[in-house]
């Protein structure tokens, strides 16, 4: 359903998108991970048309993405990473505009969006916190009912309980066979709710993965908590992934089963045990330092 083949649009040394290629299948939920400048929103304006390339080219439905730019932001839905509304509308007046725009003549799903999302659509938007806009991108985005979905950022400036709504969401458009392109910060968003992954560094793709590739790469630190000092000093000479000794806590790394790391600690009395949840940064460390990446 989407198809972006040697894609390159340059706004100097390492900024821009540089000859990319990946594909989205139908009822596909796809997931385009990278830091803040890595090249996420210029792939997605290449894909809205609002952008030329400076090579390659972007096809959504058979569609060229420049040429058919109209055609094909008709039938999809899109929230982009910066929204801009007009501030002097209450939230009312610019889904009926919307509607107005697309043809909506039902608007039970719109409404079905409201309730969900818990979004008070009465006041000015000038007045709505993030959390209040990005909720109303979302109705505008899904209010259509498309089969694809191009999402920037979705969850930006949502609160845990409205993340987990918005992951259900998502489940439910997948259930359904619709095909969703998904750029996110959150490692835990897009392993919950994509089949594969996208990973781009400095505009260039570093690695396309199934999901469950990417949970078996992940590395999970483990934050250990002994009865003393000399307790942690020796486990950390008897396991070999040690990131961090401070006092009586150590932080150990594991990869993959977790079956070698608690052998360790059977010998051992623990005090506590906790999870520390990896930042996306790490995750990309390990495709970044890959010595079969080019530069």
């Amino acid at each position: 359903m989407i198809e972006i083949t040697n894609l390159t649009k340059s706004y100097g040394p390492n900024k821009g998108v540089f000859d990319l290629s990946f594909n989205v299948n139908q009822g596909e939920v796809f997931g385009y991970l990278g830091p803040n400048g890595a090249g996420k929103t210029t792939t997605i304006r290449n894909l809205l048309g609002f952008i030329h390339p400076d090579k390659g080219s972007c096809v959504i439905d058979g569609l060229d993405c420049h040429k058919d730019a109209a055609t094909i932001q008709k039938k999809l839905g899109y929230l982009p990473g910066e929204i801009a509304f007009f501030d002097d509308m209450t939230g009312d007046e610019f889904l009926r505009l919307m509607a107005q725009m697309r043809g909506l003549k039902d608007t039970k799903r719109q409404s079905d969006l409201i309730n969900l999302l818990t979004l008070d659509t009465k006041g000015y938007i000038r007045k709505m916190s993030k959390g209040m806009k990005q909720k109303l991108g979302l109705v505008c985005a899904f209010m259509h009912n498309p089969d694809i979905l191009i999402l920037d950022e979705p969850t930006s400036g949502l609160d845990p309980l409205m993340q987990s709504i918005f992951v259900e969401l998502i489940m439910e458009q997948k259930a359904l066979g619709k095909t969703v392109l998904m750029s996110s910060h959150s490692f835990e968003e897009i392993e919950r709710t994509c089949d594969r992954a996208g990973i781009i560094r400095e505009g260039r793709l570093v690695a396309v993965e199934n999901i469950q590739t990417l949970k078996a790469e992940r590395r999970k630190i483990y934050q250990i908590t002994f009865q003393n000092p000399e307790e942690a000093k020796l486990f950390a000479k008897d396991y070999e992934d040690v990131v961090e000794v401070s006092g009586q806590i150590v932080d150990a790394a594991v990869s993959g089963e977790v079956g070698k790391l608690i052998k360790v600690l059977a010998t051992f009395d623990v005090v506590g045990l906790d999870v520390v949840n990896q930042s996306l940064e790490d995750v990309f460390m390990h495709y970044y330092n890959r010595s079969d990446i080019d530069d």
